[in-house]
């Protein structure tokens, strides 16, 4: 060390302040946060200077000045850049508070999926743009379905934003997901009014799935999610004024313990319009259904439409099974097959016959209980 009191290396460069070099050689920097001492290390003084023999590629330590300069100024804590993807994710679901039990569903789903992937365990100040799509890329390469990817991103997109508030300067997940993966999943087309009016008929006529038919003819003719109509009670449906009462739906958890929910928005609590024949179709279900000794109470409702052998409401997942069992049965009968029909599909018809004829976007908004007019969920 000179007389001045100026520090120098070994290759007589000044050494700024913070800067020292250990006892073994290495360059070290020392920094304060609220206080605190911290440190970072190097082999190298510059870019420029050659790696010690045997020693593993390093940061110089005035490239690590910088960034912690750059942090520091913007008012990042440097050790913050540090936390694993995984305890951003946990970090952004702590203040997901009050979520739907379906959406607490798959913020587990997410966090399962992600402990098998390497990049759960990626600091996150060192994820870039590539970094994130070429891990939506894998995922979907591992066999992951376009849905289960963008499931994933809906969870690390806000996590990431989140970081961004807070220590990050850009999010990686800021892209948009088309161009990135392919979107394999099957669009749910519309059926036409032949093929409708075809099916309807097949389900009058059969003797096995008669019973249902009421149910199917409700569904395209008032385009009601599958969990409202299976959340419908007696009270909901007032057949003297040809009004549906749609302000909650019923949904089964994964452990199975059935729950009533609000409607999927705020635009979906509604007072739903119904013609004639959608009155007829509901006062038979409501004649033919049994009561039972004990009527089931979920959540305070009680009296819903179907109910299984214990008593139970019937759910989504019943219907769904029921109508693939229906078109199978359509298939094997009929040479002009029918595509794939859901209670999702006869939402959609609704919808699209509606449009066609030339109703009102905004009252087939209402009647569909769409946040915006462009969806059809």
């Amino acid at each position: 060390m000179a007389k001045s009191g100026i520090r120098r290396d070994s290759k007589h460069r000044v050494l700024r302040r913070g800067e020292s070099i250990r006892w073994d050689g290495k360059y070290q920097f020392k920094y304060h946060v609220n206080g605190k001492a911290h440190f970072v290390y190097s082999w190298r003084l510059e870019p420029t200077d050659k790696l010690p023999a045997g020693k593993k590629p390093c940061v110089s330590l005035r490239e690590l000045e910088k960034k912690i300069g750059y942090d520091l100024d913007s008012q990042m804590h440097p050790e913050e850049r540090s936390m694993t993807v995984e305890e951003l994710v946990e970090r952004y679901l702590s203040t997901r508070i009050g979520v739907k039990p379906n959406t607490k569903a798959n913020y587990n789903f997410v966090k399962n999926l992600m402990k098998k992937e390497d990049f759960n365990y990626k600091k996150i100040g060192d994820v870039k743009t590539s970094d994130a799509k070429l891990f939506l890329i894998k995922l979907q390469q591992d066999g992951k379905r376009y849905s289960t990817v963008k499931t994933v991103r809906g969870v690390l997109r806000p996590a990431f934003q989140m970081a961004v508030d807070d220590v990050l300067h850009k999010n990686p997940f800021g892209f948009e997901l088309a161009g990135v993966v392919v979107n394999d999943s099957v669009t749910r087309e519309a059926l036409t009014r032949d093929q409708m009016r075809k099916f309807l008929k097949f389900v009058h006529d059969d003797n096995v799935y008669c019973k249902y038919y009421e149910v199917v003819y409700i569904l395209f003719h008032t385009g009601m999610r599958i969990s409202e109509f299976c959340g419908l009670t007696i009270k909901d449906i007032d057949l003297e004024n040809r009004i549906v009462n749609i302000d909650h739906q019923l949904q089964r958890l994964s452990d199975m313990t059935l729950v009533i929910e609000p409607t999927k928005t705020s635009a979906g609590t509604r007072k739903l319009p119904i013609t004639e024949d959608v009155v007829k179709c509901f006062q038979a279900i409501i004649e033919d259904r049994e009561k039972p000794k004990v009527e089931k109470v979920v959540d305070g409702y009680t009296g819903f439409l179907f109910l299984d052998e214990k008593g139970l409401p019937l759910v989504a997942m019943h219907w769904e099974h029921r109508f693939n069992h229906m078109v199978k049965r359509y298939n094997d009968i009929y040479r002009v097959q029918m595509p794939n029909i859901t209670p999702h599909v006869c939402r959609h018809t609704y919808c699209s016959n509606m449009a066609k004829s030339g109703m009102n976007p905004k009252t087939l908004q209402y009647l569909m209980g769409h946040s915006d007019i462009g969806g059809y969920a």
